[in-house]
This record gives structure tokens, C-alpha cells and sequence, in this order.
């Protein structure tokens, strides 16, 4: 089911409050348990062949979770446990999401001629994450024992089940602890339909809207120079406004059921580094990277070489988290290298002038957005091949067409980057502090309310008249 679809706004999430917080007024448990069923339910809408599956994983891993944390276990055996879980976890990834990949290769190697077709189950790469994290920290002894209808709902919670963010049991649990979740508060509820009403027009006016000018690079057979730059950067804004639009959705949603998700997109194309970036883009996959794969590889404790080979490593199961194909390797491996650059650089020069701090975060901005936008041709091409040959229009200003469809595609192009960058974002606005767990205090008590309160009915009315038959998010397929 999406979020941007007549069916969800207009009976699935009315239906869902409305069972929530009536049972919200009859004990903590039976909402609990109400809310993690529509989770399954909402999953089953169009995935009902994987929901054995997500039962089975949660079933797995709460049981090896049980073991970690409640059984006596000794060390070793408490290894083996953590290593069963997590060895399991990533066996079953690897199946569904990877045999079709290796298989493709092999064959080239090999001249062989195996076929591999397995249908890739939504959502696994976000569940089998949140739960491998899960497991560390429960074999760390950093995790309480939980009721299994708090993790399965931890775990299936429908605003971040399938495209993310990646969430943490510390933060996500004791909230569905809480009591006064339970029960209805005006205040969120009207902060979580106005965040839900500005990710609604990102993604159906904004996102879907650009979509079309994305051809003139990935579709076209040899984009001349303009082409492939006006392709390359609808691409990057569309996937800027889908994701965004996904992550203020999922954030406005759960608001409304008293529940904070946290901050999962922050203005990336601001970044003045790219390190900077990293920060903003996809922030909860970042500190899963971070705490689970990075710093367990060593970090920054071994010498510079071995942090930019941990770098290096890190980006590119990162990549490969998102896709199985050699483009998302190479749009790991370029992020890596960026990283690489970026730390060496800060090494070099650990302090910058005043003279030049405000030239140096322009410069350090145009040059981190160019070297993403570089990136993203790979992340969005069918092939290497593909991406390459885009890649060559566009360093190649011998041959440029620029007729009236690529002057409209200019004025368009040039309309988003004023709202990427001039625009302030979704939390800035709401006033959304996940951490201090504050939303819109400010503008429902400063005179900014009715310009608010309007432009948001504005959005959300646009916002339902651009839905479309069919407009999946783009991180679905991860």
C-alpha cells in the first residue's frame, strides 16, 4: 500500500487512529497489538507472499534476542548465538537479494547459464538492519527484555516498514511503552496531517512532476551535452523530493499516533562536504553504517590507511545495500573515494582562514553537489554502460542542442534548485526536535499559524489531486 494512494488516506489511516486510540482507552497492550496488526495488514496489500517471511524473521530474531538477553549463557555460547542470528539474517538477505546477482556473474566468468528468479521481498533490507542492530546490542547487554508484541510492532511499524528510516529499539520501544501514546493528542495530530501534507506535495507535484525530464539523459540513446545535464539533474532533484516527501510522510504519520520517528532527511544538497552530506542524506542508514560496520572494522583507530580502507568497505556494502547490481557498486565505491578525499583534505588543512570561510563553503557546497550529482548517474542508470555514456554528454560541450523542450527543462531545473536551497526544510518549519521529542510549539503560538495552517491545506489539497494511479517511492525497491 503507499501512503500517496486514495485507499490509505482515505480509509486505511482514518481506520487504524481510530481503532488505536478507542482501545487506547481500555489498557496499553490491545493498541499495541491492534497497530501491529494493520502494520502486517498494510504490508500484505500488494506483498501478502512475503508476510510468512517478516513472521518467520521477527519470530527468529526475538528468540535469539530472547537467548542474549534472558537465558544464563556463557560467553562463547553467547557468540554463537549472536553469530547464528546474524549469520541467518544475512543468509536470507543474501537469497532474495543477491543469488540473482552472483548468478549473473558467474555465468559471465564461467560461460555458464544459470537462471536465478526470486521476487525481492519489500522492506527486507530495512527489517533484517533494524533487527541485526538489535541483536549487537542485545549480545552488548545494552537491550531490556522486551514483550513480543512491542518488538513485532518495533519491528512492522507501517510508517517506516518499507522505505525506512531505520529504526532503533532504544528510541522506538519505550515510546510504544508509554501510555499517554495511547490516547489522542489534538496537538500532534494536527502538527502530524500538516508534515504528512507537505511530504504528500513533494512526492506527487514535486517528485512525480519532474520525473518526466529524467529521460532526456537515461532514456535517450546519445543525450547531447545539455541533455544529459538537464537528465542527470531532474534526476537529482526528483529522488531529493521522493525521499524527502517519504520521510516527512512516514515522520507526519506516526505523529499523529503520538509517536516520534526520527529525522531521516536534513537538506543534503546544503552539505558544504561531503562528509557533510553523509550527515544529512539518509541519516539513520549512516549511523547504522556508522555504529555496526565501521567502527566494529576499527574506525579511525588504526592509522589513516586503515580508516580509508574501513571507508572505502563500509561504502561499498553500502552501495550494494541498496541494489544488487555493479552500479550501485560504483556509486559506493565513488562515495567512498569522496570520503576518502574529503578527510584527507580536512587532514591537509585542518583550519581555514576567516578570509575565506564563506568562499570555501560556497565552493565546498557546488563541488560536493556536483560530485553527488556525478554519483547519482550511476545510482539511476540500467548499466555501467549506460551511466557511462551519460557521463560522456555530459563532460562533452561540443554537442549541445538546447531547442524549446531543453529551455523548459532549464526554467523547470532551475525552479527546483531555488526551492533545494532557498526554501527552508519540513523540521525548520515544524519546529520537529525528535530527540527533545517537540513538535510546533512555535508556530501554533506565534503569528505564523494561519500562513501555516493555510499553506498546508493548500499542499494537501494539491497533494491529493496529483496522486497518481501508480507512484511508487523510489526507495521501494531498496
Amino acid at each position: 500500500m503507499l501512503f500517496n494512494s486514495y485507499p490509505f488516506i482515505l480509509l486505511f489511516l482514518p481506520a487504524v487512529l481510530a481503532g488505536y486510540f478507542w482501545l487506547g482507552k481500555r489498557g496499553n497492550l490491545a493498541p499495541v497489538i491492534w497497530l501491529a496488526l494493520a502494520s502486517l495488514t498494510f504490508y500484505a496489500v500488494g506483498s501478502w507472499q512475503f508476510v510468512a517471511l517478516l513472521l518467520l524473521s521477527i519470530a527468529f530474531n526475538y528468540g535469539i534476542g530472547h537467548l542474549l538477553i534472558v537465558a544464563k549463557l556463557g560467553p562463547s555460547q553467547r557468540r554463537a548465538a549472536l553469530a547464528l542470528g546474524v549469520t541467518g539474517d544475512l543468509v536470507v538477505l543474501g537469497i532474495f537479494k543477491y543469488a540473482g546477482f552472483v548468478t549473473e556473474n558467474i555465468n559471465v566468468l564461467a560461460g555458464t547459464h544459470f537462471a536465478v528468479h526470486i521476487l525481492l521481498p519489500v522492506g527486507i533490507s530495512f527489517y533484517t538492519f533494524t533487527q541485526i542492530a538489535f541483536l549487537v546490542d542485545a549480545y552488548r547487554g545494552q537491550v531490556a527484555a522486551y514483550a513480543l508484541p512491542h518488538y513485532a510492532l518495533f519491528v512492522t511499524y507501517f510508517p517506516h516498514l518499507i522505505a525506512g528510516p531505520i529504526l532503533h529499539h532504544k528510541d522506538m520501544i519505550p515510546q510504544f511503552e508509554r501510555n499517554e501514546t495511547k490516547l489522542p493528542d489534538a496537538r500532534l495530530i494536527l502538527c502530524g496531517v500538516i508534515i504528512f501534507a507537505i511530504g504528500l506535495f513533494k512526492k506527487t507535484c514535486l517528485a512525480d512532476g519532474i520525473q518526466p525530464l529524467v529521460t532526456l539523459a537515461f532514456e535517450a540513446r546519445s543525450p547531447s551535452f545539455d541533455q544529459a545535464w538537464l537528465g542527470a539533474l531532474a534526476y537529482t532533484f526528483q529522488l531529493y523530493f521522493d525521499f524527502s516527501g517519504y520521510s516527512d510522510m512516514a515522520i507526519g504519520i506516526s505523529l499523529m499516533f503520538g509517536i516520534f520517528l526520527p529525522v531521516n532527511f536534513n537538506s543534503p544538497y546544503k552539505a558544504t562536504s561531503i562528509v557533510d552530506f553523509w550527515r544529512r542524506w539518509h541519516m539513520t542508514l549512516s549511523q547504522f553504517l556508522r555504529d555496526y560496520l565501521y567502527i566494529p572494522l576499527g574506525g579511525n583507530r588504526r592509522g589513516r590507511v586503515l580508516r580509508y580502507v574501513n571507508l572505502m568497505i563500509t561504502m561499498l556494502l553500502g552501495g550494494l545495500w541498496h541494489g544488487a547490481a555493479w552500479t550501485f557498486v560504483v556509486w559506493g565505491a565513488l562515495h567512498g573515494a569522496y570520503l576518502c578525499v574529503n578527510h584527507a583534505f580536512n587532514a591537509l588543512v585542518p583550519n581555514i582562514p576567516t578570509a575565506f570561510a564563506i568562499p570555501g563553503r560556497i565552493a565546498g557546497t557546488v563541488l560536493t553537489f556536483l560530485a553527488v550529482v556525478v554519483a547519482w548517474v550511476f545510482f539511476r542508470a540500467a548499466s555501467v554502460e549506460s551511466a557511462l555514456r551519460v557521463l560522456h554528454a555530459m563532460f562533452d560541450p561540443s554537442n549541445i542542442v538546447f531547442g524549446r523542450e531543453e529551455t523548459a527543462a532549464l526554467v523547470l531545473v532551475a525552479l527546483y534548485a531555488g526551492l533545494v536551497w532557498l526554501v527552508p526544510n519540513t523540521q525548520t518549519i515544524m519546529g520537529y526536535d525528535h530527540g527533545g521529542r517537540r513538535v510546533g510549539e512555535a508556530f501554533l503560538a506565534g503569528r505564523m499559524r494561519p500562513l501555516v495552517l493555510y499553506g498546508a491545506s493548500l499542499a494537501l489539497a494539491f497533494g491529493i489531486l496529483g496522486i497518481q494511479s501508480h507512484s511508487e517511492f523510489i526507495y521501494f525497491r531498496f
